[in-house]
């Protein structure tokens, strides 16, 4: 039996947010018991060629908007970058899951077959299934993941629980 475009993505992409949210609870949390100016933290990054926390969530955000439009062949919604606190990071995430809500199994129906080029690799397309398991989860998971990182290199006590779930 075969897994369905829709389990592939929302559940996993809201899964991953989750993850996200809960960095944003214990970072904050940890910034004010250390009273370290939560801007530092969201400022923050593995390497100076990085993106920074606050452009982690964002492209983990636009991986999963920009994967389930792909796949329906609708319009995500746009969002400006612009997040430089904990809150606008949430706020971000809430509008992110609001927006995977919006999608049901009848959306994703033959996804799978769906061809999709993907995005700044000229001429590369993929069925659907194929650009969700080799491109779009593969670089969810790796913001996601960097955002744990850059978290855990600040001193912010997360583990290997919360990236899990």
């Amino acid at each position: 039996m075969s897994i369905s475009m829709y389990r592939l993505t929302v559940p996993m992409f809201q899964r991953g947010l989750a993850s996200l949210k809960t960095y944003l609870e214990k970072a904050e949390a940890y910034a004010k018991e250390k009273n370290i100016d939560p801007a530092i933290l969201v400022a923050a990054r593995l390497a100076p060629d990085m993106l920074p926390l606050s452009g982690q969530y964002q492209r983990a955000s636009d991986t999963a908007k920009f994967a389930l439009a792909r796949l329906t062949a609708t319009d995500a919604p746009k969002f400006e970058d612009n997040e430089t606190t904990f809150d606008d990071l949430r706020e971000r995430l809430a509008k992110t899951d609001a927006y995977l809500a919006g999608f049901s199994t009848q959306a994703l129906e033959g996804a799978e077959t769906r061809q999709i080029t993907l995005p700044g690799k000229s001429g590369i397309v993929l069925p659907g299934d194929e650009y969700i398991a080799t491109f779009a989860l593969p670089n969810f998971y790796f913001h996601v993941a960097t955002a744990h990182a850059i978290l855990r290199s600040q001193g912010a006590p997360i583990g290997k629980r919360d990236y899990l779930g």
